[in-house]
């Protein structure tokens, strides 16, 4: 029945568009955090969960500073709209479900941590935890888009998955790392805010080290899937090479300049960059396409079908 189609592919299509959202709002707030913390704004808001002692919002004695911290907070009620949406629109899928609301959960556990990121006057190893499980929930975010709309694994890229979760690994380092060198760096998100002690310069070169790992897994990941004739995986591999370039040039470029804000806010960025381009060149190997003869996402096959269409 027409009608019936119509509106399976618009249900199918919501869906996507909900978990891209998703996936966007968790990254735009690791962005927006890092503005908090490069205009000295951590304790803009003194305090958790009410902004002041007498007050849940910012007011204009706070100045700037409480406005900021006040909006990125803002920002966790219009994530929390964007999952709960999601939830409802999966409901009926099982392999979109579980996901769904183990993310939506993640949100106020993050409130959570920032609160404490807070009320211990942003501790630089609480501060770098709540950057972690925001990398977390991006890579959840990732899986559950790519669920939406399943493609057809590549039997070639298969054979090459342990290459890839060795590049995870590497990515993994990559930012632990660089959250040690961001809590050992000027940048604390205000004057109160105490650093971790560590050597700066001793932590900045074992991120680089990481770095050039990571560089040479990758490259290995794109001549590997070019010589097993795996485009899928090559495609994504040179797009993780191509960011990785530019992350590292922003990396050193800061380094070289102290650390102006305007480059940390881009390197902040470009870490979920990479993040979310590693996890693309270990989702393309398929490893988690549909069984053969499953459904893919609960799903019909009108519904799927539509729902490729409209993404590639």
């Amino acid at each position: 029945m027409p009608g019936t189609r119509q509106l399976l592919d618009a249900g199918a299509v919501t869906r996507r568009r909900l978990a891209l959202a998703g996936l966007a709002g968790n990254i735009g707030i690791v962005i927006t955090g890092g503005a908090v913390r490069l205009t000295g704004s951590g304790l803009g808001c003194p305090t958790w969960p009410k902004c002041t002692e007498d007050s849940y919002t910012a007011t204009k004695a706070m100045g700037v500073n409480g406005a900021i911290e006040f909006g990125n907070r803002l920002l966790t009620f219009v994530l929390s709209a964007i999952a709960i949406a999601l939830v409802v629109a999966v409901w009926r899928h099982a392999r979109l479900r579980g996901p769904a609301v183990i993310l939506a959960l993640g949100i106020p556990g993050q409130g959570v941590v920032g609160g404490i990121t807070v009320l211990t006057d942003l501790n630089p190893y609480v501060v770098g935890l709540h950057f972690l499980l925001s990398a977390v929930m991006i890579g959840g975010s990732y899986l559950l888009w790519r669920r939406t709309a399943p493609l057809p694994a590549e039997p070639a890229a298969a054979r090459l998955r342990p290459l890839t979760w060795a590049l995870t690994a590497a990515s993994a380092a990559v930012i632990v790392i660089g959250v040690v060198v961001t809590g050992s760096g000027p940048h604390a998100g205000d004057d109160k805010a105490r650093r971790t002690g560590l050597n700066p310069e001793m932590i900045s070169q074992l991120h680089v080290d990481a770095v050039f790992l990571m560089l040479g897994l990758a490259a290995a990941c794109w001549f590997a899937a070019r010589a097993v004739t795996a485009p899928r995986m090559a495609r994504t591999s040179a797009i993780l090479l191509a960011v990785l370039l530019a992350q590292g040039v922003i990396g050193f470029v800061q380094y070289f300049t102290h650390l102006p804000a305007l480059l940390v806010a881009a390197h902040m960025a470009g870490a979920c960059a990479v993040w979310v381009a590693t996890l693309a060149v270990v989702w393309s190997t398929g490893f988690d396409a549909p069984a053969a003869g499953g459904s893919a996402s609960s799903l019909t096959s009108d519904e799927t079908n539509r729902t490729l269409v409209t993404v590639r």
